[in-house]
Protein backbone atom coordinates (compact mmCIF):
# COMPACT_ATOMS: atom_id res chain seq x y z
CA UNK A 1 0.00 0.00 0.00
CA UNK A 2 1.49 3.71 -0.85
CA UNK A 3 2.34 5.18 2.05
CA UNK A 4 2.59 9.40 2.85
CA UNK A 5 4.00 11.55 5.32
CA UNK A 6 2.00 14.68 6.15
CA UNK A 7 4.60 17.28 7.64
CA UNK A 8 2.52 19.92 9.98
CA UNK A 9 -0.69 19.24 12.18
CA UNK A 10 -2.38 22.70 10.79
CA UNK A 11 -5.71 22.85 8.45
CA UNK A 12 -4.18 22.73 5.36
CA UNK A 13 -2.17 19.44 6.81
CA UNK A 14 -4.49 17.42 8.85
CA UNK A 15 -7.49 17.71 5.55
CA UNK A 16 -4.58 16.49 3.04
CA UNK A 17 -3.94 13.80 5.79
CA UNK A 18 -7.86 12.88 6.10
CA UNK A 19 -8.77 12.79 2.43
CA UNK A 20 -5.63 10.96 1.28
CA UNK A 21 -6.23 8.13 4.18
CA UNK A 22 -9.87 8.23 2.54
CA UNK A 23 -7.91 7.97 -0.98
CA UNK A 24 -6.54 4.62 0.41
CA UNK A 25 -2.89 6.20 0.92
CA UNK A 26 -1.31 5.02 4.21
CA UNK A 27 -0.97 8.34 6.14
CA UNK A 28 1.33 9.54 8.93
CA UNK A 29 1.16 13.00 10.22
CA UNK A 30 4.18 14.57 11.54
CA UNK A 31 3.57 17.38 14.05
CA UNK A 32 4.87 18.35 18.05
CA UNK A 33 1.74 20.17 18.35
CA UNK A 34 -1.59 19.20 16.20
CA UNK A 35 -3.73 21.99 15.65
CA UNK A 36 -1.75 24.87 17.76
CA UNK A 37 -0.23 27.37 15.50
CA UNK A 38 -1.59 29.38 12.94
CA UNK A 39 -4.59 27.56 11.92
CA UNK A 40 -5.51 27.68 15.69
CA UNK A 41 -4.89 31.58 15.91
CA UNK A 42 -7.06 32.28 12.65
CA UNK A 43 -10.38 34.16 12.13
CA UNK A 44 -12.09 31.93 10.07
CA UNK A 45 -12.52 34.40 7.33
CA UNK A 46 -13.83 32.97 3.45
CA UNK A 47 -13.83 36.48 1.76
CA UNK A 48 -11.33 36.67 -1.40
CA UNK A 49 -13.98 39.06 -3.15
CA UNK A 50 -14.51 41.76 -0.28
CA UNK A 51 -10.71 41.92 -0.35
CA UNK A 52 -10.02 41.31 -4.04
CA UNK A 53 -8.59 44.41 -5.72
CA UNK A 54 -7.78 45.49 -9.95
CA UNK A 55 -4.31 43.66 -10.37
CA UNK A 56 -4.72 40.93 -8.65
CA UNK A 57 -6.28 38.53 -10.73
CA UNK A 58 -4.64 35.34 -10.19
CA UNK A 59 -5.25 36.03 -6.25
CA UNK A 60 -8.70 36.43 -6.87
CA UNK A 61 -9.10 33.75 -9.13
CA UNK A 62 -7.76 31.22 -7.19
CA UNK A 63 -9.47 32.57 -3.72
CA UNK A 64 -12.58 32.14 -5.72
CA UNK A 65 -12.04 28.96 -6.84
CA UNK A 66 -11.51 27.53 -3.42
CA UNK A 67 -14.93 29.20 -2.01
CA UNK A 68 -16.62 28.01 -4.28
CA UNK A 69 -15.92 24.39 -3.00
CA UNK A 70 -16.10 25.24 0.75
CA UNK A 71 -20.03 23.91 0.77
CA UNK A 72 -18.89 20.75 -0.64
CA UNK A 73 -15.71 20.30 1.43
CA UNK A 74 -18.09 21.35 4.80
CA UNK A 75 -20.46 18.73 3.87
CA UNK A 76 -17.97 16.06 3.67
CA UNK A 77 -16.64 17.52 7.46
CA UNK A 78 -20.22 17.29 8.57
CA UNK A 79 -20.93 13.76 7.24
CA UNK A 80 -17.70 12.28 8.41
CA UNK A 81 -17.90 14.21 12.06
CA UNK A 82 -21.46 15.97 12.43
CA UNK A 83 -19.60 19.04 12.95
CA UNK A 84 -20.96 22.10 11.29
CA UNK A 85 -18.07 24.94 11.09
CA UNK A 86 -20.43 27.61 9.41
CA UNK A 87 -20.73 30.72 12.01
CA UNK A 88 -21.51 33.18 9.31
CA UNK A 89 -22.97 33.26 6.07
CA UNK A 90 -22.27 36.68 4.74
CA UNK A 91 -19.20 39.12 4.56
CA UNK A 92 -20.26 43.00 5.02
CA UNK A 93 -17.49 45.58 4.29
CA UNK A 94 -18.16 48.93 6.05
CA UNK A 95 -16.69 52.49 5.29
CA UNK A 96 -15.70 55.21 7.74
CA UNK A 97 -14.80 58.16 5.37
CA UNK A 98 -15.44 58.45 1.61
CA UNK A 99 -12.27 57.64 0.54
CA UNK A 100 -12.99 54.05 2.05
CA UNK A 101 -16.28 54.89 0.22
CA UNK A 102 -14.59 54.99 -3.02
CA UNK A 103 -12.47 51.84 -2.90
CA UNK A 104 -15.50 49.84 -2.23
CA UNK A 105 -16.71 50.99 -5.54
CA UNK A 106 -13.67 50.11 -6.97
CA UNK A 107 -13.59 46.29 -5.35
CA UNK A 108 -17.77 46.11 -6.43
CA UNK A 109 -17.21 46.97 -10.21
CA UNK A 110 -13.77 45.19 -10.19
CA UNK A 111 -14.68 41.99 -8.80
CA UNK A 112 -18.65 42.26 -10.07
CA UNK A 113 -17.22 42.71 -13.46
CA UNK A 114 -15.67 38.98 -12.90
CA UNK A 115 -19.23 37.03 -12.59
CA UNK A 116 -19.25 37.92 -8.55
CA UNK A 117 -22.37 38.88 -6.84
CA UNK A 118 -21.19 42.02 -4.60
CA UNK A 119 -23.84 45.05 -3.50
CA UNK A 120 -23.18 48.60 -2.51
CA UNK A 121 -25.20 50.08 0.46
CA UNK A 122 -25.84 52.81 1.70
CA UNK A 123 -25.65 54.44 5.49
CA UNK A 124 -29.38 53.25 5.75
CA UNK A 125 -28.84 49.94 4.21
CA UNK A 126 -26.06 48.96 6.26
CA UNK A 127 -27.96 49.82 9.74
CA UNK A 128 -31.14 47.96 8.53
CA UNK A 129 -28.35 44.96 8.18
CA UNK A 130 -26.12 45.14 10.71
CA UNK A 131 -28.03 48.12 13.43
CA UNK A 132 -25.58 47.76 16.37
CA UNK A 133 -22.42 49.01 13.97
CA UNK A 134 -21.18 52.97 14.32
CA UNK A 135 -23.06 55.73 13.05
CA UNK A 136 -20.22 57.13 11.53
CA UNK A 137 -20.40 54.07 9.39
CA UNK A 138 -21.10 55.76 5.48
CA UNK A 139 -21.17 52.77 3.31
CA UNK A 140 -21.09 48.97 2.49
CA UNK A 141 -20.07 46.17 0.73
CA UNK A 142 -22.12 43.34 0.68
CA UNK A 143 -20.44 39.86 -0.01
CA UNK A 144 -23.74 37.51 0.19
CA UNK A 145 -21.67 34.57 -0.73
CA UNK A 146 -18.76 35.57 1.30
CA UNK A 147 -19.27 32.70 4.80
CA UNK A 148 -17.20 32.05 7.95
CA UNK A 149 -15.94 29.00 10.00
CA UNK A 150 -14.70 28.53 13.12
CA UNK A 151 -11.56 27.50 12.91
CA UNK A 152 -10.94 25.93 15.97
CA UNK A 153 -14.39 23.75 14.92
CA UNK A 154 -12.86 23.25 12.10
CA UNK A 155 -9.22 21.74 13.48
CA UNK A 156 -11.05 19.54 15.72
CA UNK A 157 -12.89 18.05 13.63
CA UNK A 158 -10.15 17.02 10.64
CA UNK A 159 -8.05 15.57 13.60
CA UNK A 160 -11.36 13.56 13.96
CA UNK A 161 -11.61 12.55 10.60
CA UNK A 162 -8.33 11.95 10.53
CA UNK A 163 -8.59 9.63 13.61
CA UNK A 164 -11.33 7.98 11.50
CA UNK A 165 -9.94 7.10 8.71
CA UNK A 166 -6.57 5.40 10.74
CA UNK A 167 -4.18 8.57 9.92
CA UNK A 168 -1.25 8.30 12.69
CA UNK A 169 -0.29 11.26 14.36
CA UNK A 170 3.44 11.49 15.47
CA UNK A 171 4.17 14.41 18.04
CA UNK A 172 7.76 14.67 16.46
CA UNK A 173 9.86 17.76 14.92
CA UNK A 174 11.01 16.45 11.24
CA UNK A 175 14.31 18.12 10.27
CA UNK A 176 15.38 16.04 6.99
CA UNK A 177 12.71 15.34 4.83
CA UNK A 178 14.56 12.65 3.05
CA UNK A 179 15.15 10.93 6.35
CA UNK A 180 11.48 9.62 6.68
CA UNK A 181 10.85 6.15 4.87
CA UNK A 182 7.10 7.53 2.88
CA UNK A 183 6.76 6.58 -0.98
CA UNK A 184 5.49 10.36 -0.79
CA UNK A 185 5.83 13.55 1.47
CA UNK A 186 3.64 16.33 1.80
CA UNK A 187 5.34 19.54 3.09
CA UNK A 188 2.42 21.50 5.05
CA UNK A 189 4.65 23.42 7.39
CA UNK A 190 3.29 26.51 7.14
CA UNK A 191 5.73 29.41 7.79
CA UNK A 192 8.50 26.70 8.79
CA UNK A 193 8.34 25.18 5.81
CA UNK A 194 11.38 27.08 4.52
CA UNK A 195 13.56 25.26 7.11
CA UNK A 196 13.06 22.05 5.43
CA UNK A 197 13.06 23.24 2.05
CA UNK A 198 15.05 26.68 1.68
CA UNK A 199 14.56 27.99 -2.07
CA UNK A 200 10.84 27.98 -0.54
CA UNK A 201 9.73 31.93 -0.54
CA UNK A 202 7.99 31.37 2.73
CA UNK A 203 8.28 33.87 5.40
CA UNK A 204 6.47 34.39 8.96
CA UNK A 205 4.22 37.11 9.18
CA UNK A 206 3.08 37.66 12.60
CA UNK A 207 -0.37 38.48 13.00
CA UNK A 208 -2.52 39.09 16.45
CA UNK A 209 -5.84 38.17 17.25
CA UNK A 210 -8.07 38.95 20.41
CA UNK A 211 -11.37 36.97 21.54
CA UNK A 212 -13.99 39.01 23.08
CA UNK A 213 -17.09 37.02 24.83
CA UNK A 214 -20.08 38.16 24.97
CA UNK A 215 -21.46 39.24 28.33
CA UNK A 216 -25.31 39.75 29.26
CA UNK A 217 -26.60 42.71 28.97
CA UNK A 218 -24.09 44.04 26.65
CA UNK A 219 -24.61 44.74 22.30
CA UNK A 220 -25.04 41.47 20.42
CA UNK A 221 -22.60 40.30 18.22
CA UNK A 222 -23.08 40.71 14.33
CA UNK A 223 -24.62 38.03 12.85
CA UNK A 224 -22.52 38.53 9.62
CA UNK A 225 -18.53 39.43 9.37
CA UNK A 226 -17.63 43.08 9.54
CA UNK A 227 -15.17 44.37 7.78
CA UNK A 228 -13.37 48.07 7.59
CA UNK A 229 -10.37 50.05 7.61
CA UNK A 230 -9.74 52.40 10.65
CA UNK A 231 -6.85 54.91 10.54
CA UNK A 232 -5.57 53.19 7.59
CA UNK A 233 -5.51 49.58 9.35
CA UNK A 234 -7.60 46.71 8.57
CA UNK A 235 -10.00 45.39 10.92
CA UNK A 236 -12.24 42.54 10.92
CA UNK A 237 -15.27 41.01 13.55
CA UNK A 238 -16.11 37.03 13.36
CA UNK A 239 -18.92 36.06 15.07
CA UNK A 240 -18.79 33.47 17.49
CA UNK A 241 -21.30 31.11 19.48
CA UNK A 242 -19.69 33.05 22.27
CA UNK A 243 -18.78 36.51 21.11
CA UNK A 244 -16.55 37.31 18.48
CA UNK A 245 -13.08 37.37 16.73
CA UNK A 246 -10.79 40.71 16.44
CA UNK A 247 -8.51 40.66 13.96
CA UNK A 248 -6.00 41.15 13.13
CA UNK A 249 -2.41 42.47 13.33
CA UNK A 250 0.21 42.46 10.59
CA UNK A 251 3.73 42.89 11.18
CA UNK A 252 7.30 41.25 9.72
CA UNK A 253 8.47 39.99 13.01
CA UNK A 254 9.99 36.23 11.77
CA UNK A 255 8.73 33.51 14.41
CA UNK A 256 7.88 36.59 17.52
CA UNK A 257 4.60 35.41 18.43
CA UNK A 258 4.61 37.44 21.81
CA UNK A 259 0.82 39.54 21.70
CA UNK A 260 2.28 43.39 22.37
CA UNK A 261 0.49 46.03 24.01
CA UNK A 262 0.18 47.98 21.07
CA UNK A 263 -1.40 45.18 19.13
CA UNK A 264 -4.18 45.03 21.14
CA UNK A 265 -4.76 48.60 22.24
CA UNK A 266 -4.99 48.73 18.10
CA UNK A 267 -7.37 46.23 17.54
CA UNK A 268 -9.79 47.09 20.13
CA UNK A 269 -9.76 50.66 19.33
CA UNK A 270 -9.97 49.87 15.58
CA UNK A 271 -13.37 47.55 16.57
CA UNK A 272 -14.78 49.59 18.73
CA UNK A 273 -14.86 52.71 16.31
CA UNK A 274 -16.90 49.84 14.12
CA UNK A 275 -19.00 47.95 16.69
CA UNK A 276 -18.87 50.44 19.99
CA UNK A 277 -20.76 48.11 21.92
CA UNK A 278 -17.45 45.79 22.34
CA UNK A 279 -16.82 47.61 25.19
CA UNK A 280 -18.81 45.80 27.19
CA UNK A 281 -17.35 42.73 26.29
CA UNK A 282 -14.86 40.20 28.22
CA UNK A 283 -11.57 40.05 27.06
CA UNK A 284 -11.02 36.12 26.79
CA UNK A 285 -7.74 35.93 24.79
CA UNK A 286 -5.15 37.68 23.12
CA UNK A 287 -2.88 35.66 20.75
CA UNK A 288 -0.99 35.44 17.88
CA UNK A 289 0.24 33.60 15.09
CA UNK A 290 3.29 33.28 12.20
CA UNK A 291 1.21 33.46 8.77
CA UNK A 292 3.53 31.52 5.91
CA UNK A 293 3.83 34.50 3.24
CA UNK A 294 5.33 34.46 -0.32
CA UNK A 295 5.91 37.29 -2.26
CA UNK A 296 3.07 37.32 -4.46
CA UNK A 297 0.33 36.38 -1.85
CA UNK A 298 -0.39 32.94 -3.79
CA UNK A 299 -0.06 29.59 -1.88
CA UNK A 300 3.24 27.40 -3.07
CA UNK A 301 1.17 23.67 -4.12
CA UNK A 302 2.97 21.54 -6.47
CA UNK A 303 5.80 19.08 -6.79
CA UNK A 304 8.86 19.70 -5.68
CA UNK A 305 10.73 16.56 -6.32
CA UNK A 306 9.75 13.24 -7.19
CA UNK A 307 8.72 12.42 -3.54
CA UNK A 308 8.05 15.68 -2.15
CA UNK A 309 4.72 17.70 -2.84
CA UNK A 310 4.44 21.46 -0.79
CA UNK A 311 0.97 22.66 0.35
CA UNK A 312 2.16 25.78 1.72
CA UNK A 313 2.55 29.61 1.63
CA UNK A 314 -1.28 30.49 2.39
CA UNK A 315 -0.35 33.55 4.06
CA UNK A 316 -3.96 35.18 5.63
CA UNK A 317 -6.28 32.84 3.24
CA UNK A 318 -5.08 29.42 4.57
CA UNK A 319 -8.97 28.13 6.13
CA UNK A 320 -10.10 29.88 2.64
CA UNK A 321 -7.57 27.80 0.45
CA UNK A 322 -8.32 24.56 2.29
CA UNK A 323 -10.67 22.95 0.20
CA UNK A 324 -8.87 23.82 -3.58
CA UNK A 325 -5.47 23.26 -1.65
CA UNK A 326 -6.78 19.60 -0.96
CA UNK A 327 -7.97 18.63 -4.51
CA UNK A 328 -4.62 19.88 -5.69
CA UNK A 329 -2.53 17.60 -3.79
CA UNK A 330 -4.57 15.07 -3.87
CA UNK A 331 -4.50 15.46 -7.96
CA UNK A 332 -0.28 15.98 -7.90
CA UNK A 333 -0.13 12.59 -5.77
CA UNK A 334 -2.22 10.63 -8.36
CA UNK A 335 -0.30 12.62 -11.26
CA UNK A 336 -2.08 15.06 -12.71
CA UNK A 337 -2.31 19.02 -12.08
CA UNK A 338 -5.37 20.70 -11.10
CA UNK A 339 -6.35 23.51 -13.74
CA UNK A 340 -7.80 25.65 -10.47
CA UNK A 341 -3.94 25.40 -8.95
CA UNK A 342 -1.96 25.83 -11.66
CA UNK A 343 -1.02 29.96 -10.53
CA UNK A 344 0.24 28.38 -7.25
CA UNK A 345 3.33 26.02 -9.00
CA UNK A 346 6.24 26.42 -6.47
CA UNK A 347 8.36 25.87 -9.28
CA UNK A 348 7.11 29.77 -10.39
CA UNK A 349 10.09 31.31 -7.97
CA UNK A 350 12.36 28.78 -9.14
CA UNK A 351 15.53 30.32 -11.56
CA UNK A 352 15.98 27.80 -14.74
CA UNK A 353 18.65 24.83 -14.06
CA UNK A 354 18.75 25.45 -10.34
CA UNK A 355 19.38 22.41 -8.30
CA UNK A 356 16.37 21.40 -5.59
CA UNK A 357 17.35 20.38 -2.59
CA UNK A 358 17.27 16.76 -0.94
CA UNK A 359 17.63 17.67 3.03
CA UNK A 360 17.80 20.36 5.59
CA UNK A 361 18.16 20.91 9.07
CA UNK A 362 14.84 22.52 10.66
CA UNK A 363 11.41 21.85 12.21
CA UNK A 364 7.56 22.55 12.84
CA UNK A 365 6.86 25.43 14.94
Amino acid sequence: MRTLAVVGGGAIGLAVAWRAAQAGWTVTNFDPAVGSGASWVAGGMLAPLSEGWPGEDRVLEFGAASLARWPEFAGRVAAATGVDVFVADETLTVALDGADAADLRTVADWVGGRGSELHLLDRSGVRALEPALARTVRAGLLAPAEPAIDNRRLLDALRQACVAEGVEFRAESVVALDALPHDQIVLAAGAASAGLWPQLPVRPVKGEILRLRHRPGATPPPIRVIRARVHGRPVYLVPRSDGIVVGATQYEAGFDTAVTVAGVRDLIADAEAVLPGIGEYELAEASAGSRPGTPDNLPLIGRLDDRIVAATGHGRNGMLAVPLTVEAVLSVLDGSVLRAAEVADPQRFSAPGAPSPTSSVGGIR
